[in-house]
């Protein structure tokens, strides 16, 4: 049990974490999408990465980000928390599509050592069937967290096969042309992220 609440109080943890990493990062938001956003956004959130995607081909931020997108930092080990954050991202997205709106759910792994492009097209093909799953080698995959503030932090000591991963909890939306625009918390839900999302869209075209 207390290996279960240490991993608890560190998820809070890095949640808040996370939380204030972006925030931080926030100045002001362009006129353009004020009225679209839930808080302050602005600063240098985002970047180009080079990833591996689920199907085992190497993928630059240029490949995969062609359309509205909405990013996850996450691992498919993850007890609870990604699983219903993903799960969430994959109602907003089919609410989008309802609405005319294609969005893309990009799911990226934090843990790479287990996270094979097998097991990640596994975990995003029961969720949603465009989303992408996206890993790397543990330089791959730091320089992307470190691009867009995402924090984690992994467990894994001795041989422990089970170990858990702390990481911030945002969804990131981004948009061709503008980079990242606005993110949404754990707590936002599929129809306030799928409202939000089409505001940016509408606005952007």
């Amino acid at each position: 049990m207390t290996k279960i609440y240490a991993w608890a109080a560190g998820g809070l943890v890095a949640a808040m974490l996370g939380a204030f990493a972006v925030m931080v990062a926030f100045d002001s938001r362009g006129m353009e999408f004020a009225h679209c956003a839930g808080g302050a956004v602005g600063g240098d959130i985002g970047g180009p990465f080079t990833l591996v995607s689920e199907t085992g081909e190497t993928v630059t931020s240029a490949d995969v980000l062609t359309e509205p997108s909405l990013i996850y930092f996450g691992y498919t080990f993850c007890p609870d928390v990604c699983p219903m954050d993903m799960a969430r991202n994959a109602d907003a997205v089919a609410l989008l599509e309802t609405r005319g709106h294609m969005v893309a759910p990009i799911f990226i792994s934090v843990d790479p050592k287990r996270d094979t492009p097998e097991v990640l097209a596994d975990f995003t093909d029961n969720l949603h069937d465009r989303m992408i799953g996206l890993t790397g080698n543990e330089e791959q995959v730091r320089r992307a967290a470190q691009a867009y503030k995402a924090f984690y932090d992994l467990h894994d000591e001795g041989d422990d096969e089970f170990y858990l991963v702390d990481h911030s909890t945002m969804t990131y939306l981004i948009l061709p042309g503008h980079g990242f625009v606005d993110f949404f918390r754990r707590d936002t839900t599929p129809e306030e992220m799928a409202d939000r999302v089409a505001c940016f869209v509408d606005t952007s075209f």
